[in-house]
This record gives structure tokens, C-alpha cells and sequence, in this order.
């Protein structure tokens, strides 16, 4: 699939919103596709996120359907600018799949990132034997695409080295901790990892300890994507072992809100769950 055929998140709210004022204003696709020089077909891949919208168009269609509030406007410009952006991995090519670039769209542009991982440590906080370790454990690849996949992990992280770093937070079970994949030494290095990225203030890390009782249905892990105004976008990533599920509906994106609000309730503060990650290096290290 071309990356013309990628779908964003952006792209869909945009035609989303777009669609919604072409009916308000009682504009039919025909009408839209004259004024923009293209045929119905092109209005219908706009809509459905499919095909990018021009600033151009973009400014032609809000005009023919009479949208003047500023506000309205501002929006649904920066969410058709922030579509086009170059993305770093384009580099790959064809070779990730659509799914996983868009996993990447949404990790390289939100302002906030809420993560929690049920099974492992998140990838943007891996260090390169922890990954191999999960990675090889996971599916075993070819040498050759298994240092592909680890090279674009150790890239994925610059995300959190940039000049404005997002917000980062993740949620991890103890359990998380405690199992030693890749063995104690690469547990212990990866424990000490944590430990030193929790000293940004952009990040935030905090561990539900095996002593707690309470139960907080996630159905597995998931990543929440915040975006600055005027966008006013959030996404849920859900994943699953072939890939992953974008979720955008409000009812949906609430309901993994309110989860993450349970869970955080749930966890340690972020001073003792880093004091609990360095007793358990600590331990590792002395075996």
C-alpha cells in the first residue's frame, strides 16, 4: 500500500469534519467536486481520510460551505498541515507495514503519550539487549531483519531526545519488572535504564506493585496520543500480536481514559515505584 493510500488519524478527522459541514451546508459530493476541479470519487477518499487535502481545496471547500467561525477554520488547517509533514521513517519505504507507520505518525507528532504494558517494558524505554531479548522471544526473525527492527526502535526513541519532548507516562505491573528476559545482567541494565529517564521532567514512570488488590480491566496494552489545540485529537492504540487497532470514536477514547485513571489510581507514585525499579536492579545486580 503506497503511502498516499496511508490513512492517518489527522486525515480521517479532518474528512470526517469536513464531510459533516459539506452536509450541514447542504452541499452535495458533485457540487464540492466542481469546486476543488475533481470528481465525486476524489470528495469520497478526502472524507474517508484516504487522499490529502490541499490547502488550497481546503480553503475553497470552506468557503463554498460558508465556515466562518476562526476557530472552526484554525483547526482544520493545522489538522491538514500536521498530514503533510515528512515523516523520518519514510527512509523505509515499503518495507513497515501501513498499521505500523501510522503507530509511528502518532508517536512522532503527539504532544502526550500515556502508556501502559501489561507483558514488557515499552519500547520507547528499551535498551538494545532488552529488545533483542523480547523481539527473538516474540517471533524469531532473520539476522538480518532482526537488526532492521532493532535499529528502527533505537530511532523511535530519538522522539523522547528531541528539543520539546513530548509528555511521556507509562504504567507497568511489577510482574513487568521481575520477569528477567534476556537473563538478570540484561534486566539489571534495563531496570537502571528506567531509572535514569525518570529524571527528565517529561517523564513519568510508575509501577502497580503485586501487592495490589484492586483488578483494572484493560483488555491488554494500550497507548493514548494527545494533541495540542487546535486539533483537539486524542487516539488509543490497542495491540495485538499482527499488528495494532487505532481507536478515535469519544466513547471509546473515554472509556481508555477512564482505565488509565483506574490504573494510575492503582499505582505507586512515581518516587516509589523508580525506588521499588533501583531495589530491583539492585537485586539483579547481586546475583
Amino acid at each position: 500500500m503506497g503511502q498516499q493510500a496511508h490513512r492517518t488519524a489527522r486525515r480521517r478527522r479532518l474528512g470526517a469534519e469536513l464531510r459533516a459541514l459539506r452536509e450541514a451546508a447542504k452541499v452535495s459530493p458533485e457540487e464540492a467536486a466542481v469546486a476543488i476541479h475533481g470528481d465525486r470519487s476524489k470528495i469520497s477518499r478526502q472524507e474517508t481520510g484516504r487522499h490529502r487535502v490541499t490547502r488550497l481545496e481546503l480553503d475553497v471547500l470552506l468557503s463554498l460551505y460558508k465556515v466562518k467561525d476562526e476557530r472552526t477554520r484554525e483547526c482544520l488547517v493545522a489538522l491538514a498541515s500536521e498530514g503533510h509533514k515528512r515523516s523520518w521513517w519514510r527512509q523505509y519505504g515499503e518495507t513497515l507495514r501501513p498499521s505500523f507507520k501510522e503507530g509511528l505518525s502518532l508517536e512522532s507528532d503527539a504532544t502526550k503519550i500515556r502508556a501502559f504494558q501489561s507483558q514488557v517494558i515499552p519500547g520507547l524505554l528499551q535498551t538494545r539487549p532488552y529488545a533483542t531479548a523480547v523481539m527473538t522471544g516474540s517471533d524469531p526473525l532473520p539476522e538480518e531483519e532482526l537488526e532492521f527492527y532493532l535499529d528502527l526502535r533505537m530511532e523511535r526513541q530519538e522522539v523522547l531526545r528531541r528539543e520539546e519532548p513530548p509528555s511521556y507516562m507509562c504504567i507497568m505491573p511489577e510482574g513487568v519488572l521481575r520477569q528477567q528476559i534476556g537473563g538478570a545482567a540484561v534486566m539489571a541494565e534495563q531496570l537502571r535504564r528506567l531509572v535514569g529517564l525518570s529524571q527528565s521532567s517529561e517523564m513519568t514512570i510508575q509501577v502497580t506493585p503485586l501487592s495490589q488488590t484492586t483488578f483494572t480491566c484493560t483488555g491488554g496494552s494500550f497507548d493514548i496520543f494527545s494533541y495540542p489545540d487546535p486539533m483537539g485529537l486524542e487516539v488509543v492504540q490497542v495491540e495485538y500480536l499482527d499488528g495494532a487497532l487505532y481507536l478515535e470514536e469519544d466513547e471509546a477514547v473515554t472509556k481508555y481514559g477512564r482505565a488509565w485513571g483506574r490504573l494510575q489510581a492503582a499505582a505507586l507514585p512515581a518516587q516509589q515505584s523508580i525506588e521499588l525499579i533501583a531495589s530491583i536492579a539492585r537485586e539483579l545486580e547481586s546475583e
